[in-house]
């Protein structure tokens, strides 16, 4: 019933700049965290960038000062901006979030956290 699906990656020369968007639907409360990770063929899967309490940022220090996650407070989407792409930054980038879902079995509710991936967006850095 959740989806996560990003988009916004693509081809884009050394030195320019992507925006990967985030967008989750479907039945939950609210989104705990967002998280972005990237996979570049034959590498591990690694965290770019976190988001969490609405606002505590961390990033990786191979994109600080380069790429910027963000969530709007009143959207169900999140956003990777991506500035002065290098040759080292091509993968696959996937987006991971935690969301709060109440779980009702009658007569009882309670608040879940449940964690869901997205299929990815592919970014391709060349000139």
């Amino acid at each position: 019933q959740v989806q996560v699906v990003e988009s916004g990656g693509g081809l884009v020369q050394p030195g320019g700049s992507l925006r990967l968007s985030c967008v989750v639907s479907g039945t939950f409360a609210d989104i705990n965290a967002v998280r972005w990770y990237r996979q570049a063929p034959g590498k591990q899967r690694e965290l770019v960038a976190s988001l969490t309490d609405g606002f505590i940022t961390n990033y990786a220090d191979f994109v600080k000062g380069r790429f910027t996650i963000s969530k709007p407070s009143d959207e169900n989407s999140a956003y990777l901006q991506m500035n002065s792409l290098k040759p080292d930054d091509p993968a696959v980038y996937y987006c991971n979030v935690n969301l709060r879902v109440v779980i009702t079995t009658t007569p009882w509710s309670y608040i879940d956290d449940q964690e869901y991936w997205g299929k990815g967006t592919l970014v391709t850095v060349s000139s």
